[in-house]
């Protein structure tokens, strides 16, 4: 969208949070506020963002980094106050500027769209983003003229009887022409109560200059919802979750308790998948089609194929491939990869460790910092001992080896293809293609020892 600007206002430090996290960094499904709304302008295309810091400054610039550009407003003196510091990188441009607030994450794309396209096609020097209250009360309200357009931004405690039954308030989301705004930047005032400079004062400036003012009326008044304390974030994060869900089941997903089912925004899901209640999807994960996830299952910026099972299991920056069974009380933990048809069963952990096509570890091992080849079988209570009490060292498995139950693997150490390790085994050294490994003490049996203990006496 060439010629449009988004200026973003998030220096304010949320008191009402009671937190050390300034609030524009608190996460709404997973993803910081600011974030959320960084992500929704920039999906419309404007051309610059600038994003007004003060209290945090450093951590919201390396949580967004690159997504924008700064600026810092060193005393929080209001609204008006915080936009005008954005002149120096737009003050000489011609185009329009949507102004949000960082604590705003619900404001769909769809509807700063909407915003802007009004704005441009009404000819106004302003448009409000308004919506419509069933309780206006401490909102400003908005007095329309018969042609529709915008006559005043009345504040609540300004407002007289007539205008108090308007329930059409202002959300404080705004599009202006961008050179009429910061030439009435210029003559906001701070004369009341608190010593501060209110961006609404724009609108009655511009009035007074008898240019247009428009309203756009968002369809869903809960986008509008501003997040000063921790229960608007849980109703913020509650909002989202039902969002997100609703897009996936309409995309062919089965989600069974969206109630009690969390999706990141950025999460991928192919049709047919069914999540079960518990299940959460965290980062950029990619779930493929015909999976079953859940229930309490905990996914993150991981990979997951096709027809693939995850049940009561933890995937963390992995990839899992197609038909594949994961659990139940696996993990499995960041940098693995595990390939088609394996299973992964209750209470194996993988570390940083390639599992082949068709192989098992069915259950109770600790693979670590190892290369397991095409089916592999896994014996109960196997490890490999991967750490030397300084360095981790790798283990390669072959192709076609069976790893009997109780074995170590000493790392550094390969077992070639189609080798056999024997039951309760610890290999310390290489084991050559299609060989046994057995390194246990002799079993000897001593007859008649129970009647030498007297235990029955």
């Amino acid at each position: 969208m060439p010629n449009t600007y988004a200026v973003i206002l998030a220096a304010g430090q949320g008191t009402r949070m009671k937190s050390k996290l300034y609030k524009v960094l608190h996460p709404v499904c997973g993803k910081p506020m600011v974030e959320h709304v960084v992500d929704h302008v920039t999906s419309i295309g404007v051309s610059k963002v600038v994003s007004i810091v003060g209290f945090g400054a450093e951590k919201v610039e390396q949580t967004l980094g690159s997504k924008s550009e700064y600026v810092l407003q060193e005393e929080q003196l209001g609204t008006a106050h915080a936009v005008m510091q954005a002149e120096q990188l737009l003050g000489d441009l011609d185009g329009t500027t949507l102004v949000i607030c960082g604590d705003t994450p619900l404001i769909r794309p769809e509807t700063m769209q909407a915003l802007v396209d009004q704005h441009e096609r009404e000819g106004a020097k302003a448009t409000i983003l308004t919506a419509v209250a069933e309780n206006p009360a401490g909102y400003g309200r908005i007095v329309r003229g018969e042609d529709g357009l915008v006559l005043r931004n009345v504040e609540h405690k300004d407002a007289n009887e007539e205008e108090l039954a308007i329930n059409e308030i202002n959300t404080g989301t705004y599009c202006f022409d961008n050179r009429a705004l910061f030439e009435a930047l210029k003559q906001v005032d701070n004369n009341n109560a608190q010593g501060e400079y209110y961006l609404p004062d724009v609108i009655r400036i511009l009035k007074e200059r008898g240019e247009i003012v428009s309203a756009y009326i968002t369809p869903d008044f809960t986008e509008t919802l501003g997040v000063n304390d921790r229960v608007a974030l849980a109703e913020a994060e509650r909002l989202m979750r039902i969002r997100i869900a609703e897009k996936h089941m309409r995309n062919g997903v089965t989600i069974l308790s969206p109630e009690q089912t969390i999706i990141s925004s950025e999460a991928v899901i192919g049709q047919d998948t069914v999540l079960y209640p518990g299940t959460i999807i965290e980062g950029a994960t990619v779930i493929g089609e015909d999976c079953q996830i859940g229930p309490n299952a905990h996914l993150v910026d991981s990979e997951i194929g096709h027809s693939t099972k995850v049940h009561s299991s933890v995937v963390l920056q992995s990839s899992v491939g197609n038909e594949t069974a994961v659990g139940p009380f696996a993990q499995i933990r960041p940098e693995s990869k595990v390939g088609d048809d394996v299973k992964i069963g209750n209470f194996v952990e993988v570390k940083k460790s390639t599992i082949g096509d068709h192989s098992r570890l069915s259950h109770l091992s600790y693979i670590g910092d190892a290369t397991l080849g095409k089916k592999v079988n896994v014996g109960c209570g196997s490890i490999t001992v991967n750490y030397d009490g300084k360095d981790k060292h790798q283990t390669t498995v072959g192709d076609n080896v069976f790893i009997g139950c109780n074995s170590n693997l000493v790392a550094p150490v390969n077992v070639e293809d189609e080798a056999f390790v024997a039951a309760g085994t610890t290999v310390t050294k290489n084991v050559p293609k299609r060989s046994l490994a057995i390194g246990r003490a002799r079993q000897e049996n001593k007859e008649g020892y129970v009647e030498k203990l007297n235990l029955n006496n």
